[in-house]
């Protein structure tokens, strides 16, 4: 197959399904991406996923998930030489997975992989190179939070794990869009590529906001100890806040300053999806950050009262914002200003 070879339509496998059970928002974005781009983003989003499942099932062990791992990124690699020999494990982690969509995603891992093998040459290198960068993240996420509470120590702990879990997503997003489609961009792919990292970055870093609460009720602050210090607060009385359901006032500066780090990444995140000429991968490229940045004013309202309260854009107001988008057309301006509306703090509307 030539490297100018279209990836193949997905089948066999429903990833559709798949992507269904694990997330609704983003399989809506991969649903609208043209037939040649969904195949390589959907199938690295699974397999993504799925070694996101191992590393975050706090049942197991913290050597028995790295172990685990290990085998799956070595699987990545060299199917052929290893998937025989690791199926019985993936599946024995699948049947202890309570949630049924996780368990049917561990299930269909060996499926999922061998998707790969359909794919032009140049993509498996780009779905392989991602995913490298994102177990890299997860194994550290485990090794420093997997057998206890803990925190990261320093900003740049932080950004290096944003940026290994997502803002390389970015990247490959870009990369994969840019091969398979001539006139992808209005801006050079290098200045995409570096929009793409800061975007993903922000989805990170507002999914660790959105989640604070739950990670830490499970020991993990990605709070940094320095910036807390910085408060004259350690990552303790954030465990300790969240065990009480007591918001954390004195967290209120840093929260504040967060907010706005991640508001400048949304929007490099914006202006990455005005930049893209194909409407169907503008509209697919822009959906995570309108939804991102409400759910960013949601927090911003709450305040540090999201640890115990958690927020999340409710899915009538998604509803309403895609008939808004498609009314207008899914144009640059239209995507502009439901971006400039939805980061406005006020109530829900039920």
């Amino acid at each position: 197959m030539s490297e100018q070879a279209h990836s193949p339509p997905m089948k066999k496998l429903d990833l559709h399904q798949l992507l269904k059970g694990v997330s609704r928002s983003f399989n809506l974005s991969i649903r609208l991406l043209p037939k040649v781009i969904q195949a390589p983003v959907a199938i690295g989003y699974l397999l993504a996923r799925t070694t996101d499942t191992v590393a975050d099932t706090t049942a197991q062990t913290q050597t028995d998930r790295l172990n685990l791992l290990a085998g799956l990124i070595r699987a990545i690699e060299a199917p052929s030489d290893v998937i025989e020999d690791l199926t019985p494990q993936i599946q024995a982690f699948a049947r202890q997975q309570d949630n049924l969509q996780e368990r049917a995603l561990m299930h269909a891992w060996p499926e999922c992989l061998a998707q790969v093998q359909g794919l032009t040459a140049a993509d498996q290198r780009s779905v392989r190179e991602v995913l490298g960068f994102i177990t890299q993240g997860q194994m550290a996420d485990v090794a420093v939070f997997g057998d206890g509470p803990n925190a990261f120590n320093a900003e740049s702990d932080l950004d290096n794990y944003t940026w290994q879990v997502a803002g390389c997503v970015g990247e490959f997003w870009t990369e994969v869009c840019a091969r398979h489609l001539p006139d992808f961009s209005s801006r050079p792919t290098l200045e995409m590529r570096q929009l793409g990292r800061r975007y993903g970055m922000g989805l990170q870093r507002l999914n660790i906001l959105r989640d604070s609460g739950a990670d830490l009720a499970g020991g993990r602050c990605y709070w940094p100890r320095e910036r807390l210090s910085d408060q004259g607060l350690d990552p303790a009385q954030l465990f300790q806040s969240v065990l009480r359901g007591q918001p954390l006032i004195a967290l209120t500066p840093l929260w504040e300053a967060y907010l706005d780090s991640t508001q400048a990444q949304l929007e490099d995140g914006l202006h990455y999806c005005l930049a893209v000429n194909n409407i169907r991968v503008r509209l697919a490229s822009a959906l995570p950050a309108l939804i991102g940045i409400r759910t960013l004013a949601l927090l911003r309202q709450s305040g540090p009262g999201a640890l115990t309260q958690p927020v999340k854009m409710p899915r009538h107001e998604v509803r309403k914002l895609m008939w808004r988008i498609l009314l207008g057309g899914a144009t640059r301006n239209t995507l502009a200003y439901e971006f400039k509306r939805l980061s406005a703090v006020r109530e829900s509307n039920p």
